[in-house]
């Protein structure tokens, strides 16, 4: 199965928006290769091309960003690149197979473009190499988005090149002249001295690693109307192929009920995660909570909630771990195990309905299912939710005075059979976000 997702344009910080997406995607994969496909995944590097209107206007984000850092685009693309990288390691999402960059593939972009401009489908102005949209009759198939209302929608906007033949055609190839004649980055085309569109570098380099049709493609929601309608264009004009067999669109995230901002002060990075003391995932725990095709709304309160819930996983897997030994966690399920399996199984295979998915395995904790089979199954679940559970580790547990003072008087109580007092205890720890659990070697506190 070929699966190609759209990546980051690295002219600035990985924000937690976008590791929403990836997460997704990452889960998405894992179910893929668990259910026993075999996925060759390609994610992009965006490092030139992509302006800051998705429609050809403005300025090249990569050159914008370079300004704001003072460095140079070069070295906006490496910073950028290995933020990105260590972002998702830090969420124990799985490296694509490849990861090209689109200052690599200059060659591929000029040879599709010839192609198209073969075809009939490309025509160049003073400025650009352009995309003839009316050429392709199926323009808007994924988006649902009339031609009509496009162009009724271009021709509010400010778009530059007056020599369009219509305001909705898009840029292959940006020619190094007009507004772009101080452009950094430069090659030599056919149509002069230049640099590529930020559509046709997806479709080139997913044509190139993948083949000429896509079985997954990735992306956010936002892509729908103008980037991935745009690499349908391009690349089904070229082959005269089916350029993917199936979308797979991530919703917004917004903090605080708002859109991601710098300027809002809500721009959070993986950074901002570790900071806090918050386990980045913590954090991939909180996505896996919500729909990918449902906004999501992330506050630090619920954050908190599923760092509490994941020290609480982590510490019941160690647990576990001591009770048994690894070699105890072979065998064959049993009734009871075997239906958690197919639960856990049918949710997330489900149009990946992962907040269910999640939910089956914290009835397996609560479950009373034998501790090596127990083991066995959240192992096995996890190599579909990522959360990294077989390299767990005990973690320290801060408890405050307060509550240390509370857990005594209530074994001081316990020990006096005053049971009446011993449960009012336990209810004011519970009321601060406690659980208190006695055993045979003394009480164990948790968070709840």
């Amino acid at each position: 199965m070929t699966f190609y997702s759209c990546g980051p344009t690295v002219y600035d910080y990985t924000h937690i928006g976008h590791l929403r997406t990836y997460v997704n995607n990452d889960v998405l994969k894992r179910i893929l290769g668990f259910l026993g496909y075999k996925v060759k995944h390609v994610t992009n590097i965006t490092d030139v091309g992509h302006l800051t209107g998705d429609s050809d206007e403005g300025e090249d984000k990569m050159e914008k960003g370079a300004e704001k850092i003072s460095a140079t685009v070069w070295e906006l693309a490496k910073v950028y690149t290995d933020y990105f990288l260590y972002s998702i390691d830090s969420l124990n999402i799985k490296k694509p197979d490849i990861f090209p960059s689109a200052t690599q593939h200059i060659p591929e972009f000029i040879e599709l473009i010839k192609v198209l401009e073969k075809k009939g489908f490309a025509y160049q102005s003073k400025e650009a190499v352009y995309f003839d949209v009316l050429k392709f009759k199926d323009y808007g198939k994924l988006s649902g988005q009339k031609l009509t209302e496009k162009k009724k929608k271009s021709r509010e906007e400010i778009y530059v090149d007056p020599n369009k033949k219509n305001p909705v055609d898009f840029a292959l190839w940006f020619k190094a002249i007009g507004r772009f004649k101080g452009h950094v980055m430069r090659w030599e085309s056919p149509w002069g001295v230049g640099f590529p569109g930020w559509h046709i570098e997806c479709s080139a380099m997913s044509m190139k690693y993948l083949g000429e049709t896509v079985d997954l493609h990735a992306g956010g929601i936002d892509h729908i109307p103008v980037h991935h309608e745009n690499e349908i264009a391009q690349s089904e004009a070229a082959t005269g192929k089916k350029f993917v067999r199936y979308w797979f669109h991530n919703e917004f995230l917004l903090v605080d009920g708002q859109k991601m901002s710098k300027s809002l002060g809500n721009f959070y990075t993986i950074d901002d995660i570790k900071k806090r003391e918050i386990k980045p995932l913590a954090l991939r725990l909180l996505f896996l909570q919500t729909h990918y095709r449902q906004i999501m709304n992330f506050t630090w309160q619920s954050l908190s909630a599923a760092n509490s819930a994941y020290d609480k996983l982590v510490n019941y897997i160690c647990e576990l771990k001591q009770k048994i030994s690894q070699s105890n966690t072979k065998g064959e399920y049993g009734q009871e195990a075997r239906s958690y399996r197919h639960k856990f199984i049918d949710a997330i295979s489900n149009d990946l309905q992962s907040p269910k998915a999640v939910a089956v395995l914290w009835k397996i904790i609560k479950s009373n299912l034998p501790p090596h089979e127990k083991l066995r199954l959240i192992f096995e679940i996890d190599e579909v939710l990522g959360l990294n559970l077989k390299n767990a580790k005990f973690i320290a547990l801060e408890i405050t005075e307060e509550i240390k003072k509370l857990a005594q008087e209530r074994e001081e109580a316990r020990i006096a059979k005053n049971f009446k007092k011993s449960d009012e205890l336990r209810r004011a720890i519970n009321q601060k976000g406690y659980d208190i659990k006695d055993t045979d070697e003394g009480y164990k506190i948790s968070k709840k």
